[in-house]
């Protein structure tokens, strides 16, 4: 099964192969910020099942001063579509929303609750941390 996130454009397109390993929601401010949205979704794919189309710009943001996370949007739209991390080398980040696709499967674990939205539901059953998770 093959998968396509893009951009608003559609300029900028990621085409994943397969499930993703795991899901996440993110609620830290960082996340809230580069999204313009109360939470964010990642799906992350092993780098091998993942093929870009099109050109990005890329910003790069530290965390915690020891390791940067590398977001590509596209330099037509804005959107970011996808990213990768010095956490996780192996895999690739894609924007959960840039599927546009409802019935994509919920996030494996929810992230950074400490500055989660009261209003924001998380499904019943998925796990939650205060913070990041290792």
């Amino acid at each position: 099964m093959e998968r396509t996130a893009q951009c608003h454009c559609g300029s900028l397109r990621v085409i994943a192969t397969g499930d993703p390993e795991f899901i996440n929601a993110c609620h830290c401010q960082a996340c809230q910020r580069r999204t313009g949205a109360v939470m964010h979704s990642g799906a992350f794919y092993r780098k091998e099942k993942v093929r870009t189309v099109g050109a990005a710009k890329v910003y790069a943001r530290d965390v915690e001063g020891v390791r940067k996370v590398r977001f590509h949007f596209c330099p037509e739209c804005g959107s970011n579509v996808y990213w990768y991390a010095d956490l996780r080398p192996e895999y690739v980040g894609v924007a959960v929303g840039a599927f546009a696709d409802p019935s994509f499967p919920t996030p494996t674990f929810s992230v950074w609750e400490q500055t989660k939205h009261p209003w924001v539901h998380v499904p019943e059953g998925v796990p939650r941390f205060p913070r990041g998770r290792q």
